[in-house]
């Protein structure tokens, strides 16, 4: 038995090198540099919570860098795009309920505006080129989506998005969907702050924390240490 280990031991190692290769290959692409956006809401005090729900690959990520952001009161991951009755987990990863993995953003608009949390979401949190996948993972509700709340919103994430793709930013078209957020429905407790409970989990090493490192070095003024 022993000696069956000591064989077996190289080709483990190697796979488990294969495998971290392989993660990093296929994670999220490095982060973009972008202009701040020309349409924004103003900053206004006293203006109470707003509220703005994003999907970009598995929530873990997105969540992981909003938390860190000065003005965001609130990150929760959860599920939108779908219906109640298929707002779990394990039905929504067989990717057939319309939902998206995604995070509802509670911020304070006197400390941080739209704007400035979508120039985070389009250059540190996710790549929105891909289409219906993000780094590893793969299928609709994985998408890149920003499910808004009124038109003041919806304006804003518009204009951005034209701003973005005049400037051709990006090698490929942005595939992000601007849709009406209908329910968010949060998901379930295990998954909220994934990424700081489990700061050692592999996925979470390779693909979710190089984009908190990315937001502190490219956005230091809205970064927030845990």
């Amino acid at each position: 038995m022993m000696l069956t280990i000591r064989k077996l031991a190289p080709v483990v190692v190697l796979a488990a090198v294969a495998l971290t290769w392989f993660y990093t290959r296929a994670s999220a692409s490095a982060p973009v540099t972008l202009p701040a956006p020309v349409v924004d809401l103003p900053r206004v005090a006293g203006a109470g919570r707003q509220t703005v729900v994003l999907a970009g690959g598995c929530f873990w990520g997105i969540e992981a860098v909003f938390r860190h952001v000065k003005g965001v009161t609130e990150a929760t991951s959860g599920y939108a795009g779908g219906a109640a009755a298929t707002a779990q987990y394990e039905l929504v990863s067989e990717g057939n309920t319309g939902h998206a993995e995604s995070v509802r953003v509670t911020f304070d608009p006197a400390q941080v505006s739209l704007g400035q949390l979508l120039q985070i979401f389009f250059s540190v949190a996710h790549d929105p080129t891909q289409v219906n996948r993000q780094g590893p993972d793969t299928g609709s509700q994985y998408r890149s989506a920003i499910f808004v709340g009124g038109d003041a919103q919806r304006r804003v994430v518009d204009a951005y998005i034209a701003q973005l793709e005049k400037a051709k930013v990006f090698p490929r078209r942005i595939a992000t969907e601007v849709v009406g957020l209908d329910v968010f429905y949060p998901a379930e407790a295990y998954h909220q702050n994934y990424a700081a409970t489990h700061p050692s989990n592999a996925y979470i090493v390779i693909n979710d924390a190089p984009k908190v490192t990315h937001l502190r070095e490219m956005f230091p003024g809205l970064y927030r240490a845990p």
